[in-house]
């Protein structure tokens, strides 16, 4: 689950699924991105059991499977905020560390 959300493309799509369900066409246009990429991630969101979707016709509505992930990103905030520079300075997992990489 959390590698799911260690992609800012991902994080950026539960956060605008936040607001209300959205079909792939939506989040394109919202986010501008292709329409591919809306849909690898969607997918990914999905078999993570992150985010379902509903079927209406020919369209598909996405949505948040379970809306408490919105308290666990906003712990990940203040937690990162309360901690932000040590992190950037971990050897291990820092901005040092990922530059290496």
């Amino acid at each position: 689950m959390f590698r799911s959300l260690g992609d800012e493309t991902r994080l950026t799509i539960l956060r605008t699924l936040a607001g209300g369900e959205q079909r792939v066409r939506d989040l394109t246009a919202d986010l501008g991105l292709a329409q591919s990429t809306v849909s690898t991630h969607l997918a990914c969101l999905r078999d993570c059991g992150l985010v379902d979707c509903r079927h209406e016709g020919r369209q598909s509505f996405y949505f948040l499977a379970h809306p408490e992930l919105l308290d666990l990103l906003a712990i990940a905030d203040a937690l990162l905020s309360a901690t932000g520079e040590a992190v950037a300075l971990c050897p291990t997992y820092g901005a040092d560390a990922a530059a290496g990489a």
